[in-house]
């Protein structure tokens, strides 16, 4: 069964409306003869006008052809039956003769001029819903959620084929434009570069970027008659046309060139030349999505580098200072103790070990933050989410922070989140290192609390909170977001401490986790820095 706007595109008069007009053209005009007779009319005009009347209804129903058949039937019957002498195809009367004539003009007219105008109509009606087509076709190139495989099936109902597909290739045939070609799916295809069941055009060596296919049932060979509940379009992409392909270019019915080395071909449909005219349009507004899908795909390798490019540029620009300094302490350091004209005390030697060993954890961090930033964003990080409790990670995160800093006070009995351990206590580390280096003299706050109160939710669910508190300079609102960005320090004198990497791996697996890490300002003054994970369902391992 075909489609609407296929059955408007293809017949706009079907060979049922046409057999209709005939049947009609043969028995209307006696009806309306007797009809006249039975009423007790003798005037041959009234014959005439009658006539007339049924010729123009059946030039409505049927189009030209029926009409002028109707047109020449009322004719002989006005001549047998109204024209003297009566019972014969013979007219006595000139007058007669005169009236018969200009009614057949009349009536062959009125046939022209009515199917010309419904001609007029339908192919202003067809017109119309081209138009109407096409507009909807050029908002769907432009639709931001349009892809290549909708396009395709779209083509593939409006046309009633049995598959449309994307070929792209250097070859003869994705040069033929508006081409038929014989033969369809199930042909033999000998002489088209390979046969159409192997499904590969030797000949034009194209490789099939999309597919839009209505399948028959399972097991049914391509090209069969499928019942309509067993259609639906399925697709393959980026898939080389393969031995049991039904579908290759050879055997496309029609072919229509969309770029340079790109087609688009029909199979098991014939199309007229109306249809390959809009088909000409589709592959327009093909080739205007294909070039939108290239120009964000380019913009998108674009951001790309130009971020790789910010990042390696804040990489050299921050990480000279933060390397440059440790291994600067590490080799005076090493090269002190290394002297043999000098004897250190125990005490100096400590101290110098003690420096070293200073210089090469920050060194570690820097590395472990570097690589983390990396993972974050390659997309390379997986967490294996347990339920935890805040208890568990805060005392192993604080292994590296000075005891008498950090106060905390996380209330017993706390429902637990869900989160990684090793992620969750490289977040509370650097959390807390930040709050330390950039509040100096002042003491820091670890609390916690449950959701419940509206405020904490992660995605509509409700989250433990995790509060780290400080009382220093803080961070304007202005510069809360730009905090989070990777090689961002809003302290840049020499002196700071970092290479700006801390806050944005913290929020990075915050978020990774399917957590929320937020700033708030600190009554008084002071940046609070707040984690956010969902409650956990699961029971706390042991």
């Amino acid at each position: 069964m075909v489609p609407a706007a296929r059955r408007t595109l293809v017949a706009p008069v079907g060979r049922a409306r046409v057999a209709a007009g005939c049947a009609i053209a043969l028995v209307l005009p006696p009806l309306l003869e007797l009809a006249v007779f039975s009423v007790g009319g003798s005037l041959l005009a009234v014959d005439v006008l009658f006539q007339i009347a049924g010729v123009i209804a059946v030039a409505l129903i049927g189009g030209l052809w029926p009409a002028l058949l109707a047109a020449l039937w009322s004719s002989i019957i006005l001549n047998y039956t109204s024209t003297e002498p009566f019972g014969s195809l013979e007219i006595s009367e000139a007058e007669n003769v005169a009236t018969v004539l200009i009614f057949i003009a009349v009536a062959v007219t009125v046939s022209l001029v009515v199917g010309l105008s419904a001609r007029r109509s339908r192919e202003a009606a067809m017109a119309q819903q081209e138009a109407a087509l096409l507009g909807d076709l050029a908002r769907g190139a432009l639709a931001e959620e349009d892809t290549l495989q909708g396009f395709l099936r779209h083509v593939q109902a409006q046309f009633d084929a049995d598959a449309v597909a994307l070929f792209a290739g250097a070859g003869d045939g994705g040069s033929a434009e508006g081409r038929s070609v014989g033969g369809g799916p199930a042909d033999g295809g000998a002489g088209r570069g390979g046969s159409a069941g192997q499904g590969h055009d030797q000949r034009t060596g194209m490789e099939r970027r999309a597919l839009a296919v209505r399948p028959g049932p399972e097991g049914s060979a391509a090209g069969e008659p499928v019942r309509r509940q067993d259609r639906q379009d399925r697709a393959v992409r980026r898939t080389p046309a393969g031995p049991a392909d039904p579908w290759p270019i050879g055997a496309a019915t029609a072919v229509e060139q969309v770029g340079d080395d790109v087609s688009l071909a029909l199979f098991g449909t014939t199309l007229s030349a109306r249809e390959r005219g809009l088909l000409r349009a589709f592959a327009g507004q093909l080739r205007a999505l294909l070039q939108r899908q290239e120009l964000l795909a380019s913009t998108r390798t674009n951001r790309r580098l130009v971020e790789g490019n910010v990042m390696r540029t804040a990489i050299l620009r921050s990480v000279s200072h933060d390397l440059r300094t440790p291994l600067a302490g590490i080799k005076l350091a090493v090269s002190s103790l290394r002297r043999a004209d000098v004897t250190f005390s125990q005490e100096d030697e400590d101290e110098l070990l003690a420096t070293i060993e200073d210089y090469s954890d920050r060194l570690d961090a820097l590395v472990n933050n570097l690589l983390d930033m990396s993972r974050i964003s390659g997309d390379a990080v997986n967490p294996h989410l347990r339920p935890l409790r805040w208890t568990d990670v805060v005392g192993p995160a604080l292994a590296n922070v000075p005891g008498d800093r950090v106060y905390v006070a996380i209330p017993p009995n706390l429902p637990a989140v869900d989160a990684d351990p090793g992620l969750l206590e490289r977040v509370v580390a650097n959390i807390v290192e930040n709050a330390v280096k950039y509040a100096p003299g002042s003491a820091v706050e670890i609390t916690a609390s449950a959701g419940g109160t509206g405020r904490a939710l992660v995605n509509g669910f409700p989250a433990g909170e995790l509060r780290v508190i400080d009382h220093g300079r803080g961070v304007s609102r202005g510069d809360v977001e730009a905090m989070f960005r990777p090689f961002q320090r809003l302290d840049d004198a020499p002196s700071g401490a970092g290479v700006g990497l801390g806050l944005a791996v913290a929020k990075g697996f915050t978020e990774v986790m399917g957590g929320m890490l937020d700033a708030e300002q600190t009554p008084g003054g002071g940046l609070t820095l707040v984690i956010r994970l969902p409650i956990s369902t699961g029971a706390v391992e042991l």
